[in-house]
């Protein structure tokens, strides 16, 4: 029996050079890497450098842009501010900010309170006790509701030894006692969802609804519309002639400007004419005024006081009041 013998050829399996020549091409491998990596890491740091060139960049246009946006509001403001003059007191928070300034031309006394809502729900209506009939004073309203500053709202009519408000009265987006079209002098006044005041005279429910108003009041009369004053009722210009006044109006930024003037009494000689707080509201660029509940039912209540002088020596418990939420 033959042994057995295999045919083997060593060459293919035989390393190509020697093994210090393959450390030599390995070495090459690797220094190319190596300077692929460094180049890479280069391009990357140009890269990032770029980008934050371009963030800051970015950030500064918009920067500029928000700055140059607010400039028209804050030069709108100082041109309001510059009639008012210098304010003795400042409520802000990111919902409101109130401004009181001192009102005194010489013929009457009273304050200003200027209101920029940042928040629309920053101001309400609140109803005398929560109920129709009920009434109580500004005051017992911004007590019982948290609120930082308070007024007077709408007129009233008494009946059974209880007080109701007049007319036509929007709550929580709903008609309290009904729609009623305006007659005589009476308009209604109130907020809409977007913060924006909302006035006028109504003669059909669909005529209010479309400006959807989440609260509301009446009185009379109306003193400013779309920047123009309007034709004062001759009864209205002499009963009583003075009188301690509350009216509410709106810059066309939709700032809120209340004045309440003092008054002794009411018996006509003491206080502000309607004439007069007309021509003052129209001077101060106020787009649309209206005339709310005067003499001992003014009141304004800033910061927990009674910020004017009422006319009956203490508060009067009305049914409605303008609230304001810090």
């Amino acid at each position: 029996m033959k042994p057995l013998h295999l045919e083997v050829d060593p060459v293919p399996y035989a390393p190509e050079g020697t093994l210090k020549e393959q450390t030599v091409i390995l070495k090459e491998h690797l220094d190319k890497a190596d300077q692929s990596v460094k180049v890479t890491l280069a391009s990357i740091r140009k890269t990032a450098a770029l980008y934050n060139q371009t963030t800051a960049a970015m950030t500064s246009i918009v920067t500029n842009a928000r700055t140059q946006a607010l400039r028209p509001e804050i030069i709108y403001n100082r041109r309001i501010t510059a009639k008012l003059g210098v304010p003795f007191e400042r409520v802000e928070s990111d919902r409101i900010r109130i401004e009181l300034y001192r009102v005194n031309p010489g013929v009457y006394q009273g304050y200003a309170m200027k209101v920029k809502l940042k928040d629309p729900a920053a101001m309400k209506m609140s109803l005398g006790r929560d109920c129709v009939g009920g009434a109580e004073t500004t005051m017992q309203a911004v007590a019982r509701h948290g609120a930082v500053a308070g007024i007077n709202a709408g007129g009233f009519a008494d009946n059974g030894g209880k007080r109701y408000p007049l007319s036509t009265t929007v709550l929580n987006g709903k008609y309290l006692t009904g729609f009623e079209s305006s007659f005589k002098d009476l308009f209604f006044v109130g907020l809409d969802p977007s913060g924006k005041l909302v006035g006028g005279k109504f003669y059909s429910q669909s005529e209010l609804d479309s400006l959807k108003p989440s609260f509301g009041a009446t009185f009379v009369p109306v003193l400013l519309k779309n920047g123009q004053p309007m034709p004062i009722p001759e009864k209205w210009k002499v009963s009583p002639k003075r009188a301690p006044r509350t009216v509410i109006g709106n810059y066309k930024d939709d700032q809120l400007i209340i004045i309440v003037v003092d008054g002794y009494n009411e018996s006509g000689s003491s206080g502000a004419t309607l004439q007069e707080l007309q021509s003052k509201m129209y001077g101060m660029g106020v787009v649309d005024a209206y005339n709310l509940d005067g003499g001992g039912s003014s009141s304004l209540i800033v910061n927990g006081r009674v910020v004017n002088h009422p006319s009956d020596g203490n508060l009067r418990p009305v049914p409605t009041h303008f609230l304001f939420f810090k």
